[in-house]
C-alpha cells in the first residue's frame, strides 16, 4: 500500500511541477500573460507540498528519486502538450531514470 501511495504521490508531484513550469513557460515564452504565470507559480507551490506527503521520511531520498520521475514525466508532458516526439535516446534515458527511482525508493533496506 505504501508503494502504491508513493507512486501516486510521485505522479501528482510531477503533474504539479511540470504543469507549473509549463504554465510559466507559456506565460513568458508564448506571451500568454500573467494569469498563466500565476497559475504556474501556484502549481509549483502545490508540488512542494505534495512531496512532503511521501511515506518515506528522508528528504534526500524522496527528491533524488523524484528526479527520475521528473525526467520521464517531462518527456511525456512534452508529447501530450506540445507534440514532442522523443527519440530512442530520450526513451532509453527515461527508462534508466525510472529504474533508478525503483532502486532508490523501493529497493530492500537493511533494518
Amino acid at each position: 500500500m505504501d508503494t502504491l501511495r508513493s507512486i501516486t504521490l510521485f505522479v501528482a508531484a510531477a503533474v504539479a511541477e511540470i504543469g507549473g513550469a509549463w504554465l510559466v513557460w507559456q506565460g513568458v515564452r508564448e506571451h500568454k500573460g500573467w494569469a498563466w504565470m500565476g497559475a504556474g507559480v501556484i502549481a509549483l507551490g502545490i508540488y512542494g507540498f505534495v512531496a512532503t506527503l511521501q511515506p518515506d521520511a528522508n528528504f534526500g531520498r524522496i527528491l533524488a528519486a523524484y528526479g527520475g520521475v521528473f525526467v520521464a514525466g517531462s518527456l511525456a508532458w512534452g508529447m501530450v502538450a506540445d507534440g514532442f516526439k522523443p527519440d530512442r535516446w530520450d526513451v532509453t534515458g527515461a527508462l534508466i531514470c525510472l529504474v533508478g527511482v525503483a532502486v532508490i525508493m523501493y529497493g530492500p533496506r537493511d533494518a
